[in-house]
């Protein structure tokens, strides 16, 4: 089957050429970006076939996709938009990965009501950043209004989610914004979630942070919280080394 075959009405194929993964883009709908990349980078998992992990708000699939290349074990991805789902069911398709991945068109509240508690090894999350307050300035596109903001979900209902899925010592890799970075400490701590790792993504030096990566593991010590060395996304005017080889390998 030819890769344009598995493309709808105004979509098309983009790639992460570190791990030659394709993924089924859409101008109508949110995207990929940096941050998904960045996530998965982030999160060691073992590559037995034996671990589960689940992906949450997994938007066209991207996060799941690119872990897909770090282990062999199985993957589900929860997504609420059904446009979006469809989007990532293709790209498993696409990528020959229908044997370990699996993308649900699922509210995340009603997680529970088709997958067991305490049955996962890893759960990743890349859920909505800001608030859905009255005053908030939404973008007019919906799909990209559901990704960003917290609509049809919230940070204490991804972790307690996150937690509900876990097994005891599972692990929970998710990438936030680091204005909220207080909050969502406390949030896992209600959780049963103890933060272990936890690394700052600058857009470059001498600039303020955008983006938090965390490591939380359930029911873990709260001590031991360790920060990695910073990640620096721009060097001048062109990506990092590091982001570099995440994007496109060593070239």
């Amino acid at each position: 089957m030819k890769d344009s075959e598995f493309l709808k009405k105004n979509e098309r194929i983009d790639q992460l050429y570190s791990q030659n993964i394709k993924i089924i883009q859409s101008p109508d709908v949110f995207s990929f970006s940096l941050d998904a990349v960045l996530l998965a980078a982030f999160a060691q998992m073992k590559k037995s076939s034996k671990i589960k992990i689940m992906d949450l708000c997994a938007g066209n699939g991207a996060i799941g996709l690119f872990a897909s290349q770090k282990t062999q074990g199985l993957i589900d991805q929860i997504e609420i938009q059904s446009k979006l789902a469809d989007m990532g069911n293709r790209s498993i398709k696409l990528n020959h990965l229908e044997q370990r991945m699996k993308m649900y068109n699922l509210d995340v509240a009603d997680t529970f009501k088709e997958f067991e508690k305490d049955t996962y090894d890893y759960v990743l999350c890349n859920p909505p950043y800001f608030k859905n307050q009255v005053e908030s300035k939404k973008n007019p596109n919906a799909y990209l209004a559901v990704a960003r903001h917290e609509i049809k979900t919230n940070l204490n209902q991804v972790l307690a989610i996150s937690s509900g899925l876990l097994k005891m010592n599972g692990k929970l890799f998710l990438v936030h914004r680091p204005d909220r970075f207080l909050e969502i400490l406390e949030t896992l701590k209600q959780n049963r979630l103890a933060p272990k790792r936890i690394r700052l993504v600058y857009p470059r030096q001498h600039s303020e942070a955008n983006m938090v990566l965390i490591e939380a593991i359930k029911d873990g010590r709260p001590d031991g919280i360790r920060f990695v060395d910073p990640l620096y996304t721009y060097r001048g005017k062109e990506y990092s080394d590091e982001v570099k080889r995440l994007l496109y390998g060593n070239q």
